[in-house]
């Protein structure tokens, strides 16, 4: 596992120049989520290839998704004031043709596209092992309540447009998660803490 994390900070700093870009239209925290969604995937991947288990402590875990909620956060309602935040799109999937229609530079309209789903597998993870009996019917209904909350905030504050594609894409996010936590669970083992369950 150690030679997975080593792999992960040299990919991670051979793309440094990639993620740097992301600054000029994002907040600077996107580096240290980018850091550590990465390092995540990667020592994940090897963990599954290898058939390798990771015991984590379950304070870990929650502590884990307390910092990434709340840097996630940071990237949703502090942006760089430079850009339009005022617009509204109730069409489905019109943000995303015009994100695929090459009329926007590729690195934006990838991260985007990407960000906007990989950036909530993690929440689906999570809710996976806290749960650890969850539905797929709670899961869309939790995640969509919620970030339905999170789309209206930020337009309310003016801290983002509200766009229905972000909405299915960050749904679509934390079903991916739900969807792998059967996998993920096979490699990490959530240890509670002793006398329970």
């Amino acid at each position: 596992m150690k030679r997975s994390i080593v792999y992960a900070q040299l990919l991670f700093l051979v793309l440094l120049p990639v993620w740097l870009k992301l600054t000029s239209y994002l907040n600077p925290l996107v580096i240290v989520v980018i850091w550590f969604t990465l390092t995540i995937f990667v020592v994940s991947v090897t963990c599954w290839w290898k058939q390798e288990k990771m015991i984590l402590p379950i304070q870990v875990l929650h502590t884990a998704a307390i910092l990434y909620t709340c840097c996630l956060l940071v990237l949703l309602f502090f942006r760089p004031k430079n850009q339009n935040y005022d617009t509204i799109n109730l069409v489905p999937f019109d943000t995303i043709l015009f994100y695929l229609s090459g009329n926007v530079d590729f690195l934006i309209a990838f991260y985007n596209l990407a960000a906007n789903i990989c950036l909530f597998i993690p929440f689906g993870l999570y809710y996976g092992f806290w749960k650890q009996t969850p539905t797929t019917k709670q899961v869309l209904f939790i995640s969509t309540c919620a970030i339905t909350i999170i789309e209206l905030m930020q337009f309310i504050t003016k801290r983002g447009s509200l766009d229905i594609d972000d909405l299915l894409l960050n749904v679509l996010g934390v079903w991916c998660g739900f969807l792998l936590y059967p996998q993920i669970k096979k490699i990490l083992i959530i240890k509670s803490p002793a006398g329970t369950c």
